[in-house]
């Protein structure tokens, strides 16, 4: 059984409406129906309070889910995550380098190095976005 049902069912046997769901663990009544729905997974803080809320245990909602599991297993593991920010930084520091030296190496340089620019902002914009997103 897959974790979206397993939620809907624990919320019926509780009683609780999405809405009341929601209220009592701070997220908004459509972040329920996605879980419920499996178009996204909620985080472990979540999983714990459901569980709580549902009087049921963590196995009864997790076990048997492989892609809630890897989900959690994603989101909980600091090492993969750290790791992925430095080859995320590397990369970053290396495609500026590149592009860099590249636009030495052109004639018109004026307009490549406009693109040079634009091109470090982008990749260094996807970096950030990789840093805010692990915080």
């Amino acid at each position: 059984m897959e974790i979206g049902k397993k939620l809907k069912d624990a919320r019926m046997k509780s009683g609780f409406t999405q809405e009341t769901v929601a209220e009592k663990i701070n997220v908004s009544r459509q972040t329920i129906s996605n879980w419920e729905n499996e178009k996204s997974y909620p985080d472990i803080i979540s999983v714990i309070a459901l569980s709580d809320l549902y009087s049921t245990s963590l196995d009864d909602l997790l076990k048997g889910d492989r892609e809630m599991m890897e989900h959690l297993e994603e989101c909980t593991n600091v090492v993969k995550s750290t790791q992925k920010l430095i080859g995320a930084i590397i990369l970053n520091a290396v495609t500026v380098i590149l592009l860099i030296a590249l636009s030495m190496l052109l004639p018109d340089k004026s307009y490549y190095l406009l693109v040079v620019f634009c091109l470090a902002i982008m990749s260094s914009s996807v970096l950030l976005y990789q840093i805010i997103k692990r915080i």
